[in-house]
């Protein structure tokens, strides 16, 4: 079982795409419009970009160019090495909303979600596609139908698995050689589909809200879920085996640390726009767990 969440920095406006790397903390603030990192302990904090369009999903080429999803211009960006940021991939002709997160494969290929629909100004809900990036910025949609395509991640037997964070569900496709995505099947149902198309009815139908997610060394997936308050950890098939309560919603997560067993969690009072705009109380919260991360 987890221990008690404590909070090790505080004062942001909204996170989101926390990942490990390097001995660092690395995550996205949306309206501060930053990327920033950090140590386990929340000290040492660095801005790495400054991202005006927002900034959310974070990967790193083979050649470790950080890349930063970009999302109100549905761009995908590079930072390159000497701090500058240029255009990887422009997805404003593919995306039917904001871009949101991302995974990256170990060929420097990524695999970019977006909202689908303006869920800012409270639109009606409708399905959005998975796009790929190849390292050449060439942009591909390998998955449609997916409602709200969020948090992703690639298994070491080369299954990449997707939170749709509307849709009741995570999805698991194969991945291929050649960087298709085949044989889609259900990872996770928590629930049916929900019937209404309206944000508030279609949150009111959902029994998981899976937002973003990592992996664990034994094949468990921690989910944020952001109308649960919790971070659960789930197998395959969908049994849930783990809870944490972190003292609040949460919206994404990643295993890190110095031992790789320290699960770190973004939380927020909510996540409408003009509200975090306004106000600086998202927190960074971490707790330890029993298992590493994958």
């Amino acid at each position: 079982m987890a221990a008690n969440p404590i909070t090790v920095a505080e004062g942001f406006h909204f996170l989101e795409a926390p990942r490990w790397r390097d001995g660092r903390l690395w995550f996205s603030d949306f309206y501060l419009h930053q990327v920033l990192s950090m140590r386990e302990d929340g000290s040492d904090q660095r801005v790495e970009a400054t991202v005006p369009e927002q900034p959310s999903g974070l990967g790193w080429l083979p050649d470790g160019r950080l890349l930063i999803v970009s999302m109100r211009d549905r761009r995908l960006l590079c930072r390159e090495p000497d701090g500058t940021l240029a255009v990887h991939a422009d997805l404003s002709g593919h995306a039917g909303g904001h871009l949101n997160d991302m995974v990256v494969d170990g060929q420097g290929r990524a695999y970019v979600g977006n909202f689908g629909f303006d869920l800012m100004a409270g639109a009606p809900l409708e399905p959005a596609a998975l796009h790929r990036v190849d390292p050449d910025g060439r942009v591909t949609e390998v998955a449609g139908d997916l409602w709200f395509p969020n948090g992703s991640v690639i298994t070491p037997g080369n299954v990449l698995v997707v939170n749709e964070t509307f849709g009741n569900r995570v999805t698991a496709f194969d991945l291929t050689d050649e960087g298709e995505l085949v044989n889609r099947r259900p990872w996770a149902e928590f629930g049916p589909l929900p019937s209404e198309r309206g944000i508030g009815q279609a949150l009111a139908e959902l029994s998981v809200a899976p937002d973003g997610a990592c992996l664990d060394e034994k094949g468990g997936l921690w989910v944020a879920d952001a109308i649960g308050d919790r971070l659960i950890r789930v197998v395959e098939g969908g049994t849930v085996t783990d809870e944490v309560r972190p003292g609040g919603p949460v919206y994404a997560c990643a295993l890190g640390g110095a031992d790789g067993a320290t699960l770190f969690a973004c939380t927020a009072p909510d996540f409408h726009e003009a509200a975090r705009k306004a106000a600086r109380e998202a927190r960074m919260v971490a707790v330890a767990v029993a298992v590493p991360g994958a």
